[in-house]
């Protein structure tokens, strides 16, 4: 099993001692205290207090600012402190290869047996190739390390999968983390490519290294202690992706019905690069949002008929036999959110949509407005395509038989009776949520507005319609219509748990 180890940040030892407890009551396997944080360390004094009536098992770093940690002095010193740690009984000491034989040499054969040696190699500025990182593994064995460790950096979400080869492949105990929000993946994963331990903070203001997820995330969100090497990988692939509760959602619906699989964040750059690099059945289906979900059409073997006419994709599936399949459920989604939002609004005849024979006005150009255009036409609506990029406001509004605007023409835009404006961009989207893509005084025009942005729950632009007194619709309805869609296609056709969906939607946005 792979151990959720917390590290200990704290400034002066009692803080360190109220963390190690809280790290214990949080579900924490053992706590690397970071002896190098703690101001004026004084070892004979401070480490007998640190490490009595611990709660938890103690790796101790004593970290060099030459390896990114805060010690500034020499080498004997931080030695003998080591040392000092292994006679006071702590389950694990961590030193850097640079100068992992001269403290072996120090220790002249006299590492207690309870005490486990992890010799640890740190790169800041990228993740090397497979050669080089099994080059780097078998370096820190041969200094005669208990546990391995490699820590490096992700400047592509595709720099994960060369440590996992390299994890996968290690004869000894290894523990293998990519650091930067690209990299978290190697973090939640790593139970499933066989990795010692893995690290869990106690809160954001509590970090040791870049993208770190919290003790919470891990146990709570991830549910990390039923990752094995059988489960399978579904995820969000988009560019931001922080903000999305998607993972939480998922997640905690997976959980709920069984499904052996976990749901990451998964900040890419380049879509069919990362399809084409974490190409195992095991990562089995994923999420599509900004920018991707135009690329995501070329990327996949097989469309549905409704992806296809759309020509966006937000939910991509990897069949057994490796062929991509691609889907869109933003289309049901929103569309099903605009004409419950509309309502009594719309037409008395059961048969007939809401939507039909209104003006609505789609702001976007992207994915999401390619489903919400090419919905409302089918459902009979009229529509008229804004957007900033006016060459792509004309393509999407002549492939549903629309009216194209530049986003600066709504400002003056008076539609007919009756219309309904829907936001399809990313603007009032966390963290940018002061943007609208509408002024406030437009809005009093319309009937309706939908906003496809559902973080934060109640925008700008829809507070401002509201401030109008204009029916809005959230785009929460949308986020978990289609998020149901998704779900039934990532499982193989089990039912969505909508009403659980429904209260974390409510709880997280």
């Amino acid at each position: 099993m792979t151990l959720l180890c917390v590290p200990l940040v704290g400034r002066t030892v009692e803080e360190m001692k109220i963390d190690a407890a809280a790290a214990a009551a949080a579900g924490g396997d053992l706590v690397e205290i970071r002896l190098d944080y703690i101001e004026g360390f004084r070892p004979r004094e401070d480490l007998p207090r640190l490490l009595h009536s611990c709660p938890l098992p103690v790796l101790v770093t004593y970290r060099p600012n030459w390896e990114g940690g805060r010690y500034d002095g020499d080498d004997a010193t931080r030695f003998e402190t080591l040392c000092l740690a292994m006679e006071l009984g702590v389950d694990y000491v961590d030193i850097e290869l640079k100068v992992a034989d001269k403290f072996v040499d120090f220790l002249s054969g006299n590492k207690p047996d309870k005490c486990k040696l992890i010799v640890s190699s740190h790169n800041y500025e990228s993740t090397p190739s497979c050669e080089e990182l099994a080059n780097l593994v078998a370096r820190i064995q041969e200094v005669g390390a208990d546990i391995v460790k490699v820590a490096t950096t992700a400047t592509d979400i595709i720099d994960v999968s060369r440590m996992f080869q390299v994890m996968v492949h290690c004869q000894v105990p290894m523990i293998g983390l990519v650091m930067s929000e690209r990299g978290l993946m190697s973090r939640v994963l790593s139970p499933k490519f066989g990795g010692y331990l893995t690290f869990g903070i106690l809160d954001a203001t509590k970090t040791s290294a870049s993208g770190q997820p919290t003790l919470e995330e891990l146990l709570d969100v991830y549910n990390i202690r039923c990752i094995g090497p059988d489960t399978k990988v579904l995820g969000l692939i988009a560019n931001p992706v922080k903000q999305s509760k998607s993972p939480i959602l998922h997640n905690k619906c997976l959980q709920s019905v069984g499904y052996n699989a976990v749901y990451l964040p998964l900040l890419a750059d380049d879509l069919a690069r990362f399809l084409d690099t974490y190409s195992s059945p095991d990562f089995s289906g994923f999420s599509c949002s900004l920018p991707f979900k135009v690329d995501a059409v070329h990327c996949c073997h097989e469309h549905d008929a409704v992806a296809k006419s759309i020509g966006a994709i937000n939910t991509i599936v990897r069949k057994s036999d490796g062929k991509l399949v691609g889907y869109n459920t933003d289309y049901i989604g929103a569309i099903s959110a605009i004409e419950d939002g509309i309502g009594g609004l719309g037409s008395k005849d059961a048969a007939m949509s809401p939507l039909s024979g209104r003006l609505i006005v789609v702001v976007g150009a992207g994915g999401a407005a390619k489903a919400i255009a090419y919905g409302a036409k089918k459902k009979g609506a009229r529509v008229v395509v804004a957007n900033r990029t006016y060459e792509k406001a004309v393509t999407l509004a002549n492939a549903v038989g629309g009216q194209a605007l530049r986003l600066a023409d709504l400002e003056n835009f008076r539609p007919e009776e009756g219309t309904i404006l829907a936001n399809a961009t990313s603007l009032g989207m966390y963290p940018n949520v002061d943007g609208t893509p509408v002024p406030k005084k437009a809005l009093r025009f319309y009937d309706v507005v939908f906003d496809a942005v559902y973080a934060p729950k109640v925008t700008r632009l829809l507070r401002e319609a509201k401030e109008h007194g204009v029916k809005v619709v959230s785009g929460v309805e949308m986020f978990v219509r289609q998020a149901m869609g998704q779900f039934e296609h990532f499982t193989g056709g089990i039912e969505a748990p909508e009403s659980l969906m429904r209260e974390i939607a409510a709880q997280y946005t």
